[in-house]
């Protein structure tokens, strides 16, 4: 069977790229057409209105789109993770000049930082232009909670600016933003062009953060459950090698294609790797859970993650809390349709379906249906915990700005 699934070109589109061009969806009998597209926007268009069959998603759009905080109204189903963390924050070199000058420093003390850049805030020649790849996207709500523990409100102190990730460089070359917050590889080419330092990276804001599903319309999902069951299992082997060190050097000449994300192979690389430049000329730093495909259970959709999502949705007024809203923010991630289509496999997975998110500080041994599975630390930067059956006393935890 022939599917369409629509993409952006980013490092995170690695699994399904990997799936077509290794084979893994071709022993599935399935023939992956992979729909380059630019924006977010027009992804999420052509995924409601049927012109495809499946997307690479941020997550908390397929959460909006859902709950109908995002254009035409959809109910969207998303039974697997395509990868967490992956992203950074850059802001332009002359920004920089206020923060902590060792860059390593900088990126190991993610709250410091923040003050800092708080700090820098009043110092710069005009309200900080930050892009934004979506409002709905994991890097836009982890850009506000990283802001608010520092005292900035990210809605009057600075400005958020939406714009496809392939364009943020371009943006900064032509001084129409100050810095973007987006998945890789555009914060380490704006780096390579000396047109900005990273600040911080996604994966110290919130360790193993969700970042992009696999989205289907929920009732094509439901209709057509052989064929979902067969890409799942297909994405799952393709994780697996995108995640083993040794096929990195092949997967960078992949994604280097013009089809895919169209840089080039040595810095894409850098993120798969975990070399984080932080600062052009300067030698990388070791972030190793800088991006993950597969190990320790990153394909699967926890429940309490897209509760996460759905509590910085409430936090930022963007949707109003009921019980009703919450369960359907929630029931958007289907572990329920991961665990049928990879019973017969040898991929570990959790027991349960919803964890208390940022409670793991050390690689911890969990119970597993199939396996043995270690999940590794999800801490966030401020020390917070998110237990999914007490929103309201997370979302009480949080003093001003919200």
């Amino acid at each position: 069977m022939n599917l369409k699934i629509a993409f952006l070109p980013l490092n995170d589109a690695a699994v399904l790229v990997a799936a077509r061009e290794k084979g893994f969806a071709e022993e599935e009998g399935l023939a992956l057409d992979l729909v380059r597209t630019t924006s977010w926007a027009t992804l999420r268009d052509r995924l409601v209105f049927g012109q495809v069959h499946a997307a690479q998603m941020l997550a908390p759009l397929a959460v909006a789109v859902t709950l109908g905080l995002s254009q035409q109204p959809a109910a969207l189903a998303a039974p697997y993770k395509l990868g967490v963390n992956g992203n950074m924050l850059v802001m332009a070199t002359d920004f920089a000049k206020a923060l902590e000058p060792d860059v390593a420093a900088r990126l190991a003390d993610p709250l410091g930082t923040a003050h800092d850049f708080a700090a820098a805030i009043g110092l710069w020649r005009r309200k900080p232009v930050i892009g934004v790849v979506h409002r709905f996207s994991s890097h836009s709500l982890m850009l506000r909670y990283w802001l608010a523990s520092a005292g900035v409100d990210p809605d009057k102190d600075v400005v958020l600016r939406v714009l496809p990730p392939s364009l943020t460089v371009e943006a900064m070359r032509a001084g129409e933003i100050d810095g973007f917050i987006a998945g890789e590889p555009w914060g380490s080419a704006a780096v390579e062009e000396g047109l900005a330092e990273t600040v911080s990276i996604g994966e110290r804001i919130w360790r193993r953060g969700v970042e992009k599903v696999l989205a289907f319309r929920e009732a094509w999902m439901e209709e057509n459950p052989e064929t979902v069951d067969r890409l799942l299992r297909a994405l799952a082997r393709a994780a697996a090698w995108c995640d083993d060190p040794a096929n990195h050097v092949a997967l960078s000449d992949l994604l280097a294609d013009p089809r895919y994300v169209d840089q080039p192979a040595e810095l894409i690389g850098r993120a798969l790797s975990g070399q984080i430049v932080a600062r052009a000329g300067e030698a990388a730093i070791a972030n190793p859970d800088f991006m993950l495909f597969s190990r320790e259970a990153t394909p699967f959709p926890w429940r309490s993650q897209a509760l996460w999502i759905y509590s910085q949705l409430v936090r930022w007024n963007m949707v109003d809390h009921d019980v009703a809203t919450a369960a359907k923010a929630g029931a958007v991630f289907r572990p329920d349709i991961f665990r049928r289509a990879l019973a017969d496999s040898d991929v570990a997975m959790p027991g349960a379906s919803m964890k208390v998110e940022g409670a793991v500080d050390l690689p911890m041994a969990v119970g597993s249906r199939r396996g043995e599975l270690t999940l590794g630390p999800d801490r966030f930067f401020d020390g917070r915990v998110f237990d999914p059956e007490r929103i309201e006393e997370f979302l009480a935890g949080f003093a001003s700005p919200r």
